[in-house]
């Protein structure tokens, strides 16, 4: 490991590996499997960028590293890069010339580390050029996606045993800071190895610089007055005398986001807001300008965070129930960095629930959805292909635009093989009979309880005093 060490210093500037981490990596570059479970700040990327340094210059040796979202790539590439690391990323970000010099120079040799999305493995041109590298390690980032029973579950995460095979079943490491039992079982099994072939680093999830707080509030106008006050919350400078700390203040929903931002605006309490109806370019500035402190706090829906390494968020405000225990731990699991004391505060109102179940039932369609979906296909196709998915969507449910089933059915059935593509017009195309294991009502029925008890959990979350909430934690993930 001496070698190993030396890449810490020289590349990272530290003199010692945190708890596990120097076992971890010696495990991989000895070729064998790892399941890394750490806490959010612990460390888990060195994990696989010690080793891909590691690796021979010039043999033409890689470490592909899957991620889920385009800006945590962009912010872990920007990094290494900065550290004179050789990293890159190919993703839907880069215009089509600089994806084909990024190609060329990795067909050539170059780069040690790679950084793509699962999706980039439908591309035959990717294909081409990743087949001429030999693919050292492979690295999944936030696994808890590649589980049909994660907190962020997506279909391409679920291809993992295929993009392995693709690769030639390379030694392979997947890292998250939050994964139950049989979410992990799922994990293997998504992956096509089997549990008794990868070992298991679980480095816990105690946060003890974190207070979980629960604060029970009745209406929107309660729920307001006690995000001010934790804004104005002395302990909130911390240990920083001339500013105060980073705040997140998380929202399920983005139309509750922009009436808090209207209010505080009237207040003239300086935030960003950050949601999904914003352009790629509007939220990556509104990430450097957090990052950077040039403003403290930001309004966000739970795809902000993600990549965010900012060490000093001292205060994460749940202005809206989080849908599960593993959202909610990953969310507050962005503060107090540092180490130093953060407040974690959840304003629960019981009437949120009734949006987290509607959320719950429009991730999960049901037998009767693909039904209609299916008869659409096979009796409208024309139509289909004439007025697109907007169509489609208008014939299957009037209920509401953010309804997401067809976009959810249409991911599933490409998956596993029943359309012959995700987006138009090959979604259209039936090429397959959809599998009861998978489309049946049974199955349909299981994933939708599941996602309930989830949600059900938060409910016993909020229920549990102050002092016994991270064994609470402790018991839901480590079983």
């Amino acid at each position: 490991m001496q070698q190993a060490q030396q890449i810490l210093r020289q590349y990272f500037g530290y003199d010692t590996f945190r708890p596990r981490q120097a076992e971890i990596i010696a495990h991989v570059t000895s070729g064998h499997h790892a399941m890394v479970v750490m806490p959010t700040g612990g460390g888990k990327s060195l994990c696989f960028q010690i080793p891909a340094l590691m690796a021979t210059p010039g043999n033409g040796e890689l470490t592909l590293v899957l991620s889920p979202l385009v800006a945590l790539m962009q912010d872990q590439v920007d990094s290494l890069r900065a550290r004179g690391i050789d990293a890159t990323l190919i993703n839907s970000s880069l215009d089509r010339q600089t994806r084909l010099q990024r190609q060329r120079e990795l067909a050539d040799g170059k780069y040690r580390l790679l950084y793509v999305t699962p999706e980039r493995f439908r591309k035959q041109e990717f294909l081409d050029v990743i087949g001429a590298r030999n693919v050292r390690l492979l690295a999944i980032d936030e696994a808890h996606c590649v589980s049909q029973w994660g907190h962020d579950f997506r279909p391409d995460y679920s291809r993992i045993a295929e993009i392995r095979e693709c690769l030639g079943n390379p030694t392979t490491i997947a890292l998250t800071a939050t994964a139950t039992a049989e979410c992990r079982e799922d994990i293997y099994r998504q992956m096509g190895i089997d549990a008794a072939d990868i070992q298991l680093f679980h480095e816990g999830i105690d946060r003890p610089n974190l207070s979980m707080e629960v604060e029970s509030i009745v209406d929107e106008d309660e729920k307001f007055d006690a995000l001010i006050s934790a804004l104005r919350d002395p302990a909130m400078w911390g240990n920083h005398h001339d500013r105060p700390g980073g705040t997140i203040v998380y929202f399920s929903l983005i139309k509750t986001l922009q009436r808090f931002s209207d209010r505080l605006r009237e207040l003239a309490v300086d935030h960003l807001n950050y949601h999904g109806d914003l352009s790629r370019r509007e939220r990556r500035a509104m990430q450097d300008s957090f990052m950077s402190s040039e403003v403290d706090m930001v309004l966000a829906t739970p795809a902000f965070g993600m990549g965010v390494d900012k060490e000093d968020i001292r205060l994460i405000v749940h202005a809206e129930t989080p849908g599960s225990i593993e959202s909610y731990y990953q969310e507050v699991g962005r503060a107090g960095r540092d180490g130093h004391p953060s407040r974690c505060l959840w304003l629960y109102d019981q009437a949120d629930l009734m949006t987290q179940m509607q959320f719950i039932a429009w991730a999960n369609p049901d037998a009767g959805f693909y039904d209609r979906l299916l008869h659409a296909l096979t009796e409208d196709t024309e139509r289909c292909r004439a007025y697109g998915l907007d169509w489609l969507n208008q014939k299957l449910q009037r209920v509401s635009p953010h309804d997401h089933r067809l976009e959810t059915a249409m991911a599933m059935l490409d998956r596993h093989q029943v359309v012959a593509g995700p987006r138009p017009p090959q979604c259209f195309d039936l090429v397959g009979e959809p599998s009861p294991a998978i489309f049946g009502h049974d199955a349909l029925e299981s994933k939708t309880r599941r996602d309930q008890q989830r949600l059900y959990a938060m409910v016993e979350f909020a229920k549990t005093p102050d002092d016994q909430r991270q064994a609470f934690l402790n018991e839901y993930f480590m079983g």
